[in-house]
């Protein structure tokens, strides 16, 4: 009687789904969904959905691509002030100089762009942690953006955004919404749904994606096997100020002004979104489509709180609970992964 190769045997549906770094998330998420669901009857309406989903989409948008440079082996503390940097740029230039929107999108797209390769290159050229880097331009963009708008406008906020020339055009493809069944959507759903969809397919489906895990795995190795990794390292920093000055177009168009000091402390949600969606803190692990669900769950759990009419403060309880769990989960979905791979 022959015995067959276990090489060849088909894989449990189990060993198939442990092997997925989102598959925690995706359970987390479930479990708040249905929790906040039976807790008020408004977080099930398409009201309540259009809500937290509203919530998740530009911390989503960010987290996917913070979660890229995670799986890279890499952080970015700058990129919850770049939300408000690129806004900046963006209001200043339309409201006190008088350009064009579309003309000062632009810019602020070089000024997101600029950044983000010189902390990918500081990074690589010095061998600094990039916690240290970015930490840097993070205290550099929070003193920028408050000096700048303070010396322009006297105050610490840009205002009046509506009147510039180029702002029903750009509003529209930024700040609209779409309407389903009676209900509107905003258009920064649809924003998000499409960087999952690029960043999925970037990590999943291309040679880039490779060197992602290759270089948040092993440089050393890497590199020694022809991976780009000085390149690849700078374009994930690139990508995430990209996602930056997305986010922060999208913020000055629907509410027409910015305060200086905007997006402080928000790049700690989205490192903690793409945790919880299965990427490890050491690189080399993790998952675009699950950092967009830990967003997910990041929305409903705020959005559920308020609509229960409970107190606000439970939501960072809930968000320590959840780090922690997430973290323990990964570790051990990644052991699991590890021998089924074997």
């Amino acid at each position: 009687m022959t015995t067959l190769d276990e090489r060849l045997a088909k894989p449990r549906l189990t060993d198939r789904l442990v092997v997925r770094p989102e598959i925690g998330a995706l359970l987390g998420a479930v479990v708040v969904f249905g929790f906040f669901t039976f807790a008020t009857d408004k977080f099930f309406s398409a009201s309540g959905a259009a809500t937290w989903l509203d919530d998740a989409a530009t911390l989503g948008i960010m987290a996917v691509a913070v979660s890229l440079l995670m799986v890279g082996g890499e952080f970015d503390l700058s990129a919850g002030v770049m939300t408000a940097s690129t806004s900046l740029v963006t209001a200043i230039l339309a409201t006190q100089a008088g350009w064009n929107v579309w003309l000062a999108l632009l810019v602020s797209l070089v000024f997101a762009l600029t950044v983000g390769a010189f902390n990918g290159w500081l990074v690589m050229k010095t061998g600094l942690p990039s916690f240290i880097v970015t930490l840097g331009t993070f205290l550099a963009l929070q003193g920028l953006n408050l000096g700048v708008t303070r010396l322009v406008t006297g105050t610490v906020q840009v205002s009046g955004m509506r009147s510039t020339d180029g702002y029903a055009s750009a509003g529209f493809v930024f700040a609209s919404t779409v309407d389903i069944g009676g209900t509107p959507f905003q258009i920064s759903i649809v924003w998000w749904l499409g960087a999952i969809a690029v960043a999925a397919w970037l990590l999943l489906r291309t040679r880039f994606g490779n060197w992602i895990f290759a270089v948040g795995g092993s440089a050393a190795s890497a590199r020694s096997v022809g991976v780009p990794v000085v390149r690849t390292k700078i374009l994930l920093f690139m990508g995430t100020a990209l996602a930056g000055w997305l986010v922060g177009s999208i913020n000055i168009l629907r509410f027409a002004s910015v305060q200086a000091n905007q997006g402080i402390g928000l790049e700690f949600q989205y490192i903690i979104a793409a945790v919880i969606g299965g990427c490890l803190l050491t690189g080399g692990f993790g998952s675009a489509v699950g950092a967009a669900i830990g967003a997910l769950i990041f929305g409903m759990a705020r959005q559920g709180i308020v609509f229960a009419g409970w107190d606000n403060d439970w939501f960072m309880l809930f968000l320590g609970i959840m780090l922690l769990a997430a973290v323990l989960v990964n570790n051990a979905l990644r052991r699991r992964a590890e021998r089924v791979r074997r």
